[in-house]
């Protein structure tokens, strides 16, 4: 009999499938403990939730859940261009900013095309890479810094697509203005830069890429709505662009491919300025307080720029699973090819202080 992998397009045999953290529910289920019972410091989450503005968006717009969504979210986008400062045809929606990376694979992977990114980047632009045949290369991270240098450096004739991290997830790092400047003045106009910028909104100084949109660069800025604003569950996202590039995106986007729910509390959101601030407040507060933690357990750890600290304890899985053991979910960074760390999340600070007290439990 034919195995279906003969059928099968050959580069999904290989493909590993993304690994989110662990949900809630299955830890519960496992250690036969009320949900409630469970700290979730794995997928750099909103610890406040969603803007109070969109939950009340939802619910009234779940009343018309029979109707189709507007396809291309006019007055979402409408929104998000009037704050950049920008036109509605430099924006396209998402089923989270990761759709937004399948259009660009569509768009502009062919087989044995080459894409571009750093060592320990964000591991859906490899696997989104793979899955259209395309190959990755992935340049040296010294001190877990991305080195544009080395990614200019990488470029071949068959390179479609660099993608930019901005801060990164899972290191955390940031790439200074500077820096992104004299790698926009270099690179090849025809390779298309993809900056990431999923915790834009964590940042007190934030670099500006939008320039690059302005000026006509063939650029594309991702940014969401799972982050601050707390919509994670409703997978929504966007992305910025020139408006021809937003064209050509367009072509392979599905009709209706973001829920008319999400696209009603995404525009709340976007208007609930408040909770932006107190979500950063909180996520401030609580960064500083893990880094003093982890500081005077000296314990390795590299400063967090985003929701999240990444922290060396040695075998991340080991402690990963003693960790959820006392009912705290974590992320160990095996598949990144960081075996001896995890990746805490911000919490509020109770979560904080109850993940402190348990990895201190579990190292000593």
């Amino acid at each position: 009999m034919t195995s279906i992998w003969e059928l099968a397009n050959p580069q999904l045999r290989d493909l590993a499938v993304y690994q989110p953290g662990k949900p809630i529910e299955e830890t519960a289920r496992e250690l036969d403990v009320d949900p409630g019972a469970i700290t979730k410091l794995a997928s750099n989450e909103n610890p406040l939730g969603p803007s109070p503005k969109a939950i009340h968006a939802t619910r009234a717009a779940a009343e018309n859940a029979h109707l189709y969504p507007d396809g291309g979210g006019f007055y979402l986008c409408k929104a998000i261009a009037a704050r950049l400062g920008l036109a509605p045809e430099n924006i396209i929606s998402g089923n989270g900013s990761n759709e937004v990376i399948e259009f660009l694979g569509h768009a502009f992977l062919n087989l044995d095309d080459d894409v571009i990114t750093s060592e320990y980047a964000f591991i859906v632009y490899k696997l989104i890479a793979t899955s259209f045949g395309a190959q990755t290369i992935e340049t040296p991270s010294p001190d877990f810094q991305q080195n544009l240098d080395a990614m200019l450096d990488a470029i071949t004739p068959k390179t479609r697509l660099i993608f930019i991290p901005n801060p990164n997830n899972p290191t955390g790092t940031l790439i200074s203005q500077r820096k992104i400047d004299r790698f926009m003045s270099r690179v090849p106009e025809n390779i298309i830069v993809v900056f990431d910028e999923a915790y834009f909104e964590f940042l007190d100084n934030p670099p500006d890429t939008l320039r690059f949109v302005r000026e006509g660069r063939n650029i594309v800025v991702l940014r969401t709505f799972s982050k601050i604003h707390g919509l994670a569950g409703l997978r929504i996202g966007y992305g910025i662009a020139g408006a021809d590039l937003i064209e050509v995106l367009q072509k392979t986007r599905q009709p209706f491919n973001v829920n008319s729910i999400a696209h009603a509390g995404a525009l709340a959101a976007l208007n609930d300025d408040a909770h932006q601030r107190e979500t950063k407040r909180v996520v401030d507060e609580g960064r500083a307080y893990l880094q003093e933690q982890f500081t005077e357990m000296k314990v390795r750890f590299v400063p967090g720029m985003a929701n999240f600290v990444r922290v060396n304890v040695g075998d991340g899985a080991a402690v990963f699973e003693r960790l959820l053991a006392r009912k705290v979910i974590v992320r160990p960074l095996k598949g990144y090819n960081l075996p001896e760390w995890i990746r805490i999340s911000v919490g509020t600070m109770d979560q904080n202080k109850k993940c402190i007290a348990a990895l201190k439990d579990v190292l000593k």
